[in-house]
């Protein structure tokens, strides 16, 4: 099938006839940010052997008028519809090498809105992150703090900053000085899942195994320890630290044990580390092919990954960060035949 065929197809909301797009769903606002997600998600189409939706989204501005009769004046819809579907094609030209399947839509809402209604289908979202400029700037940015939070299903959010990784080039001043400020680095070719002994830990490691398997790359499991702080500050640092990374040693290790039974041929190891979950899950972003969190973590070894740890590495990615729901899993019913888990009697 001709890719360039397809989308004009779609080109009215609602010629769909309500079919919902599944397998990769990913955002565009003709950004650089939105052309790095979409090389991006192109690539996973192409690994996954699943079909691309490019969507983009706008809502028509209404101004308040300044005349003596006052009320409110619009934009002309048609005008900002047809800029919409020129980014759409732009797109799809850009992925036309790609051996996948392709279609795309320009829908007429909020991007937030669009998108995450889109999670209830997808397979995978995939968007860039602080779009400035592009399509009324209006689809990136805002969206990629909110999306993973909320989504039905995975989402990836790509920083511009890894453009050179995914052979883009941007102009962005901003981008550029915090590129020749780091240097050039080579990318280690693994998956690391940051994991904090919760539930949500266990889901994202499961995830993170399935895309490593997928990428062809090993798994590295990463759990990270603040220091103490506020009224835990009189405690006996040196053995009451000792005693914790101890205990969160067996846990890890049972754990390990417990997803290779899973994933018995990948590779996997587990990192134990002193630091700050955030500061160190941003680094590893910078070194490595992918980082996957959770979502929503509560108590966890010490109460610090999940949840804010994720917000956190998210708006200070240096590379794609593959964030995972809450959701249910039959896997996770064998884990306490392994060994110790937190809040296991």
């Amino acid at each position: 099938m001709d890719q360039h065929d397809r989308p004009m197809d779609r080109e009215e909301p609602g010629e769909d006839e309500g079919v919902a797009p599944e397998g990769i769903v990913v955002g565009v606002d003709g950004s650089d940010h939105g052309q790095c997600a979409l090389v991006w998600a192109a690539r996973e189409a192409q690994r996954r052997r699943r079909p691309l939706h490019i969507v983009t989204a706008y809502s028509v501005p209404i101004f308040a008028a300044s005349g003596l009769d006052g009320g409110y004046a619009t934009v002309d819809d048609s005008v900002i519809r047809e800029g919409a579907e020129a980014i759409v094609r732009q797109a799809l030209d850009k992925v036309s090498t790609y051996d996948i399947d392709v279609d795309a839509s320009v829908e007429n809402g909020d991007a937030s809105g669009v998108l995450l209604e889109m999670s209830e289908t997808a397979e995978l979202l995939v968007f860039g992150t602080r779009g400035r400029g592009g399509f009324v700037g209006r689809l990136l940015g805002s969206v990629s703090s909110a999306l993973p939070a909320h989504s039905k299903c995975p989402t990836v959010t790509v920083p511009l900053i890894c453009a050179p990784r995914l052979g883009e080039t941007t102009e962005d001043r901003h981008v550029k000085a915090e590129q020749a400020k780091a240097g050039k680095r080579d990318v280690e070719q693994v998956v690391v899942v940051g994991v904090d002994g919760s539930e949500q830990a266990r889901v994202a490691v499961l995830e993170a195994a399935e895309q490593a398997q997928r990428m062809g790359l090993p798994l590295r499991v990463l759990c990270a320890v603040p220091q103490y702080s506020g009224s835990l500050a009189w405690v006996p640092a040196p053995l009451d630290r000792e005693a914790l990374f101890a205990d969160i040693k067996v846990q890890m290790d049972a754990g390990l044990a417990w997803i290779k039974s899973h994933f018995p041929g990948l590779p996997i190891e587990t990192r134990l580390v002193d630091g700050s979950p955030v500061e160190v899950l941003i680094e590893a972003s910078r070194n490595v092919e992918l980082v996957v969190l959770g979502t929503r973590g509560h108590g966890g070894f010490a109460g610090m990954l999940l949840g804010s740890t994720s917000d956190g590495v998210l708006h200070h990615a240096k590379g794609p960060i593959l964030v995972v729901p809450d959701r249910d899993d039959p896997r996770l019913a064998d884990r306490a035949k392994f060994g110790p888990m937190l809040g296991a009697a």
